[in-house]
């Protein structure tokens, strides 16, 4: 590794720019990239370290694989390292994203690119799909959490409950119930259960300030830049279970309480950031832009990554004695198995979004055919998520070609 810190800032701008633009396929191709780039190739960390730091980014709000650039640029070059690859990483994406947003505002209704839209719709489904097969066989280890994902998916359908409480609810009484057998605390574990209390408090008062200071908006024109602001940096702050889930916030947020969006936009706004490399959260740049302009979206795309950055720079140092911790373990099993459950729910509810019509036969035969061979290639043949999203645009062209409309 060279001395110089110019040099390091130098190197970590050109790779995490560089991961940034080629970064399609979500949060695990990422993270496969970045390990071939620090381990393998610039031997930057060890093998063993980078496990350490990826098993940290499950303790802690946020998208996962921008933590690990931010991370990896915190150890390499210190504060400033930590800025320039976080920012570097998710740059190109936002850039991008914000280009489509431009686009879609401006031509969005126009026929040329509603077909576009309409094919890449189900291939999102089937992309969320191929995402909680892969989380639901890593998240659902015993019996007590699949019986925390039941409870915590019909706590939200029945009593549509908000996410960030659902989350909450799950994480705790996993930390309770599954950490209840283990009578053998090791000495951190006391120490590392007040990190979990006070990060949860501190999770709770946010929801609050925001449920208290967010009035609800019945249109577009209601919402001020620090609404727009509060809204996501509270999303980006209790975000466990990776980018997908922002689905599930910005369903019962945007759309259902506050009307910012409506359900088409917000299927449209998926699909934008599927369409895009990087970190999937740059979604919010998009929503941001139609909300708000350009405003909204330097607000918006602020919001949501801004807590990654101080996360990462708090719990950097306290990672062994994290992962170490019989009840943080505990609670973080607890938080993923109910991100895998607000993930089904969300996914049933955009899926009848997608795939039904107002009127006979009421189901829409092309997009369902479009969602389920997608799955097919995503789960069983590994299909980058972006040929899907390339793949399903493109049919959806030609079926406008040949007459079909929705």
């Amino acid at each position: 590794m060279t001395n110089s810190a110019p040099s390091r800032l130098g190197e970590l701008t050109s790779l995490f720019f560089k991961l940034g633009v080629i970064g399609f396929g979500g949060p695990v191709a990422h993270i496969a990239m970045i390990e071939d780039e620090v381990v393998k190739r610039r031997q930057w960390l060890t093998r063993e370290h980078f496990l350490d730091l990826l098993g940290a980014t499950n303790l802690i709000p946020g998208p996962n694989s921008t933590e690990m650039a931010i991370h990896i640029g915190y150890i390499y070059a210190g504060w400033l390292g930590l800025i320039v690859s976080g920012v570097c990483f998710v740059l190109p994406a936002v850039l991008i994203t914000g280009g489509f947003a431009w686009v879609y505002v401006a031509y969005g209704t126009l026929p040329q690119i509603a077909p576009l839209l309409y094919g890449i719709k189900p291939a999102v489904l089937a992309i969320i799909i191929n995402a909680l097969w892969g989380l639901a066989k890593k998240a659902v280890k015993t019996r007590q959490l699949l019986v925390i994902a039941l409870a915590v998916a019909l706590l939200t359908l029945l009593l549509k409950l908000n996410e960030v409480i659902a989350l909450l609810i799950g994480g705790l009484l996993g930390m309770v119930w599954l950490h209840s057998g283990d009578k053998h605390d090791k000495p951190g574990d006391k120490a590392n259960f007040l990190i979990a209390s006070l990060s949860t408090g501190a999770t709770l008062k946010a929801s609050a300030v925001l449920a208290a200071s967010v009035a609800t908006a019945s249109t577009v024109a209601n919402v001020s830049l620090w609404q727009l602001g509060w809204f996501f940096l509270k999303v980006g702050s209790v975000l466990f279970g990776g980018g997908y889930l922002l689905v599930a916030f910005l369903q019962g947020g945007l759309v259902q309480e506050y009307g910012w969006l409506t359900q088409q936009q917000l299927l449209d706004a998926i699909a934008i950031g599927q369409f895009t490399p990087g970190p999937v959260l740059s979604t919010a740049t998009f929503i941001g832009y139609l909300i708000a302009g350009i405003p909204g979206a330097i607000v918006a795309t602020i919001g949501i990554f801004l807590p990654s950055f101080v996360f990462v720079a708090a719990l950097n140092p306290l990672i062994p004695r994290l992962r170490a911790s019989s009840w943080t373990r505990a609670f973080l099993d607890a938080v993923n198995v109910s991100a895998v459950a607000l993930m089904v729910v969300t996914t049933l509810q955009l899926g009848a979004a997608t795939l039904t019509l107002p009127q006979a036969p009421f189901v829409d035969f092309l997009g369902l055919a479009i969602a389920i061979v997608s799955a097919i290639l995503a789960i069983h043949f590994r299909i980058n998520a972006g040929w899907l999203v390339f793949g399903s645009a493109f049919i959806g062209w030609g079926a406008s070609l040949l007459g079909y409309t929705r």
